[in-house]
């Protein structure tokens, strides 16, 4: 006898493994590997794929609240909401008003500053009456930008009483700067 059979165990052929009793299986190959597809949702045709990038991309480049509407409906609604000021206007619009201003400091080519846009245009309608929002290019209005020490955009300054109150550097949350809106008001 092998030294692993115990001839008196559990009858013929029986083998001890390990503590308990196996019969000895013919040699068989190992089970064949089933490779199963990935479901049909994972797995788009070329054309959905297609379609399903450009979407992605479109989601991308305008923000995320708006992302239904057309870039030339953001902007034709941030021009609603929010005016323009220039260096010609800036003393009679921003220091002259009696209520509180928000100005912001953008530039066309800057995407931080336009997903800053739908953010401000909602203040302006949420604190119409008491605050006045208004935005200035740095591009086109360098002299207003470099007397404020306007080095990175998008950059928001609040007035009230002609007086510069807070400085707000960066694209921020519409709740940080809504907080930030209500300290002046």
């Amino acid at each position: 006898p092998l030294p692993f059979e115990i001839p008196h165990a559990g009858g013929d052929g029986d083998i001890a493994l390990s503590g308990a009793l196996r019969r000895p299986t013919p040699d068989l190959p190992p089970p064949p590997r089933r490779v199963l597809p990935l479901p049909l949702l994972l797995q788009p045709p070329a054309a959905e794929a297609a379609a399903d990038r450009r979407r992605r991309r479109r989601l991308r480049r305008t923000p995320r609240r708006l992302h239904d509407c057309p870039v030339g409906v953001l902007v034709d609604f941030f021009l609603l909401a929010v005016g323009d000021v220039e260096e010609q206007t800036w003393d009679e619009v921003v220091l002259g008003c009696e209520t509180a201003v928000l100005v912001a400091f953008w530039a066309p080519w800057c995407g931080p500053c336009r997903l800053m846009h739908p953010i401000i245009a909602d203040l302006a309608k949420a604190y119409a009456g008491r605050l006045r929002c208004l935005r200035v290019n740095t591009d086109e209005n360098q002299e207003v930008a470099s007397r404020y020490g306007i080095r990175s955009i998008p950059t928001i300054l609040i007035f009230k009483d002609g007086e510069r109150k807070e400085t707000v550097i960066g694209a921020i949350a519409d709740t940080a700067l809504a907080a930030t809106v209500d300290r002046f008001l």
